[in-house]
């Protein structure tokens, strides 16, 4: 019954987006490109064809608060994944989820810290510290048991990176097994781009491999220390994403650590003052290779307490079959999660997390482009996936698993291409498509972006590592070369100014927050350009006589050639 409602719903949306598009088809858009001579007719009148109120329509839906914020693991996430595979099948996308179906079935284990969690620093003279839970900390215990009890010296390990590539080893070759590490997010600051690539943020510097790092070395616990300028966006934002259930990949037998924390810098700042020790001195010297680990005289006690739940979450994913009888087992991707926060029920006032810009955006593009692919009149050569992925937000989740079990051999993909927080704010001059200079497809994407009269925009804030915190990194890993699709910060009728005082404004106030809500009267202009962009990239990219690649000396490169 909830499918049927659910096709009844999308059923809907379609109705009322086909009827946008026929009242919009007497006032069709100008092209924002050239003439795409390089492009098939059909191909160009399928990309035209793709409307700004379709996509508005999707993310009306999808961040209505019906939907409950699209919550991994919760109620409204799962309504998500069956609209978006209501829309599949209404389109006339073949299936290319598990057994036949739009799902891909993806078994993860939700864990929400206990009211009778502890977490204290303890010094070794004086009294401990105990820590309050979101205000001061956020832990929470990977290996996924009800209970774990720490009880371990702390060292600090600067940034916690080893990177023989970059000759930085903040370990040394000291024997941390058994300890819990203190560390610094983000990496050394550099300008040189031969050295973590210089301002833009590496996989070393995010989060999730601190952790993953300190696991491999034995560790039971990391704590991370939270400033924004480093971190790239404020405590806030780490309070709810580390508050209430949070979801993981059920364990494949790789080490985890007992507790996975953040902790506020003045906290951090007391812990070492107690140790006889200066923060800042310490923040300095780990920016040097002879940095060596730091014991503090000071040890993590604490008792994780977990309600463990486990449960399936879905990407949903469609196929259009190419129409080259021989390369139509190869494919191009198009990528974008439908995950969000959900609802807290412990929050008053406003506790439904919508989503709106993150990622309803990017799924009302994909579903745009998909619908405009499905009704060309032409195929393109290879075969076009569609992924809709699930617990991004929990830690690039649904993609992770999807990267591991993809619908056809990673080394037939020849590319993805993902959406992710496309803001409607009018009519782009920029595009921003960090990644795509590290392939070989990269002469397309310039060439692209200049019959659509856009420039090509260094990614604006290099430090946030944005190329590591979306879902194209997963498939990345595998070897595909992906990269996200975004707008720069100029806008028609406005100075670069403004975009960034737009960009600023959302991160400040409703990125991670329940703000993030649809609002009538916005302009997405700019999320149709980016539809018909990467719709043009992707026809480009099935019609490519030679395999995509990873530039000679690039991270993934391996990985690609491992592919084959």
């Amino acid at each position: 019954m909830l499918i049927l409602r659910i096709a009844l719903l999308g059923a809907f949306s379609i109705c009322v987006a086909g009827s946008q598009s026929l009242l919009a088809a007497n006032n069709p858009p100008r092209a924002q490109s050239k003439a795409h001579s390089h492009l098939p007719p059909a191909a160009i009148a399928a990309m035209q064809s793709i409307r700004p109120a379709n996509i508005e329509t999707q993310v009306r839906f999808l961040s209505h608060d019906l939907l409950e914020g699209r919550g991994t693991g919760q109620r409204g996430g799962d309504i998500a994944a069956e609209y978006i595979a209501a829309q599949f099948a209404l389109y006339g996308l073949n299936p290319a989820g598990d057994k036949g179906s739009y799902l891909q079935k993806v078994p993860m284990v939700g864990i929400t810290p206990g009211p009778e969690t502890r977490f204290s620093l303890v010094p070794a003279h004086g009294s401990a510290i105990d820590l309050k839970p979101l205000d001061e900390y956020v832990a929470y215990d990977q290996t996924q048991q009800p209970e774990s009890v720490v009880d371990a010296d702390i060292v600090y390990v600067g940034y916690g990176i080893e990177a023989p590539e970059y000759h930085w080893d903040d370990y040394k070759g000291v024997d941390v097994k058994g300890k819990v590490l203190l560390m610094l997010v983000n990496e050394p600051p550099s300008d040189d781009p031969k050295f973590f690539t210089g301002k833009a943020l590496t996989y070393y510097g995010r989060w999730m491999y601190k952790y993953e790092e300190a696991a491999r070395k034995g560790a039971v616990g990391a704590i991370l220390i939270h400033k924004t300028e480093m971190a790239s966006y404020p405590w806030e934002v780490v309070r709810n994403s580390n508050s209430g259930e949070k979801s993981f990949l059920k364990l494949d037998g790789s080490p985890r650590i007992k507790s996975a924390a953040w902790i506020q810098l003045e906290v951090a700042r007391k812990l070492v003052a107690n140790s006889g020790l200066d923060l800042e001195k310490l923040m300095a010297d780990a920016n040097t290779r002879e940095f060596r680990p730091v014991p503090l005289s000071a040890r993590l006690s604490a008792r994780m307490k977990s309600k463990i739940r486990s449960f399936e979450s879905n990407n949903v994913l469609g196929v259009l079959p190419g129409g080259d009888r021989v390369l139509k087992d190869e494919g191009i991707m198009y990528t974008a999660h439908y995950d969000h926060l959900g609802i807290r029920p412990d929050m008053p006032g406003d506790n439904i997390y919508n989503g709106a810009m993150d990622n309803a955006t990017g799924c009302g593009i994909l579903l745009e482009i998909a619908r405009v692919f499905a009704a060309s009149t032409q195929r393109p050569r290879r075969s076009i996936y569609f992924a809709s992925v699930t617990a991004e937000e929990q830690g690039l989740l649904g993609s992770e698993y999807l990267g591991k079990h993809p619908p056809i051999a990673a080394g037939k993909m020849l590319l993805d291409l993902n959406y992710d927080y496309i803001p409607p704010l009018g009519a782009p001059e920029e595009v921003e498509v960090s990644g795509s200079e590290r392939t070989t497809f990269y002469p397309v994407v310039e060439a692209t972006a200049k019959d659509f009269r856009f420039t090509i925009r260094p990614d604006a804030r290099p430090e946030a590592g944005h190329y590591y915190r979306s879902d194209h990194f997963s498939l990345a890993r595998v070897g595909i070369p992906a990269f996200s699709i975004n707008e720069g910060m100029k806008f028609k009728g406005h100075d670069e100014a403004w975009g960034r005082d737009q960009d600023a404004d959302y991160t400040a106030h409703r990125y991670h927050q329940p703000s993030d809500e649809y609002h009538p009267g916005m302009d997405y202009t700019s999320d149709a350009a980016m539809a018909r962009f990467g719709f043009a990239l992707g026809w480009e990219a099935s019609s490519q006589t030679e395999r995509i690649e990873w530039k000679k000396g690039d991270e993934f490169e391996k990985a690609r050639l491992d592919s084959k």
